[in-house]
């Protein structure tokens, strides 16, 4: 089966679950199976032999703490299996809307962006303008727009401090999650602002939205409003990759109610997306409790009886005849 759309095609690690795959232990140590190998690497390998076509990239999270050892082993491991990796930057600990944080804020991106620039990544993703399930929404607009100042201000810290300006690497994808993940920044109508304040002060469209179906539908916002704003994304260059990811149960892409095929289509027609990521969740992922506590629906097993490394290769199949399609009609 090959891609003949022109895009690249995606994976993440997720589906082997964080504490399992993703997450250091408190030595530094990246998780690694019975037989040696990084856990991420050993399912990247089962999904290419099980794959009918060819996967292209792997988004790979990264913790603070993480041995940088370890982080240039798995990399090029990964890249010896045929995949060009990128890195999902996280912070931890500390509140990127405050600016009583940004110093140490900073300083945990620069590690993963110094990591990056060492392994001759070319591009960076982040859910980094706010810390995961913390924190409280704004009590007004004047707050709200305090908040992406603060991250204007920290992120563009972060591009100059990390000299990314004669880096390799060339963009630098930010993305939002679903309220209750995030109180603040949880639709791409609200992260949008940081996008366009960054790229005002870099000069070009350098920062780009990571736009996803599951959280895109999570979000409040319908799919007309989604396809909206991405149109308006895609005017002023600022697509980045597409995840297919599925709405709440993030599970199987047959689950996904319509969002997945409807956003990547909106991404394709601005002629400026590049690359599809297919990415779930274990139902059962432990450090995924507080998620399935707070959201009714996540956590559902939408598996059929299928290993993950099964589900994912459907959505890779499911991903690949979309993209093809999304070719012969015109929109790619």
């Amino acid at each position: 089966m090959q891609n003949n759309s022109g895009l690249q095609l995606g994976i993440l690690g997720t589906h082997l679950g964080f504490l399992d795959a993703l997450v250091p232990d408190e030595n530094g140590l990246l998780p690694r199976n019975a037989d040696g190998e990084f856990v991420v690497a050993a399912g990247a390998r089962d999904l290419i032999e099980l794959s009918p076509v060819p996967i292209d990239l792997i988004q790979v999270s990264a913790f603070g703490g993480t041995r940088p050892e370890d982080t240039d082993e798995l990399l090029t491991k990964l890249r010896s299996l045929g995949l060009e990796p990128q890195l999902v930057m996280m912070v931890g600990g500390v509140n990127p809307m405050d600016p009583a944080d940004e110093d140490e804020a900073v300083a945990q991106l620069l590690v993963h962006l110094e990591a990056a620039k060492r392994n001759q990544v070319v591009e960076v993703n982040s859910t980094s303008v706010e810390t995961w399930m913390e924190g409280s929404p704004p009590t007004n607009e004047e707050e709200f727009q305090a908040r992406v100042a603060q991250n204007i201000k920290l992120h563009h810290r972060a591009y100059e401090e990390a000299g990314l300006a004669d880096s390799c690497i060339k963009f630098w994808n930010i993305e939002f999650l679903r309220p209750g993940e995030f109180q603040n920044f949880t639709s791409l109508a609200k992260l949008r602002p940081i996008l366009t304040g960054l790229n005002e002060r870099v000069g070009h469209p350098y920062f780009r939205a990571l736009v996803d179906a599951a959280h895109c539908g999570d979000s409040g916002l319908n799919i007309p409003e989604n396809e909206a704003i991405i149109a308006a994304l895609g005017e002023a260059d600022e697509i980045g990759p597409f995840h297919c990811s599925v709405p709440t149960t993030r599970g199987c892409l047959s689950s996904d109610d319509g969002w997945v095929g409807a956003l990547l289509a909106a991404n394709a027609r601005t002629g400026k997306l590049k690359s599809a990521f297919v990415e779930l969740f274990r139902h059962d992922d432990p450090a995924l409790a507080p998620l399935r506590q707070l959201v009714p629906g996540h956590g559902v097993d939408t598996t059929l009886g299928r290993t993950y490394t099964e589900v994912m290769v459907d959505g890779l199949i499911d991903t690949t005849r979309r993209l093809n399609n999304l070719k012969t009609r015109g929109l790619i």
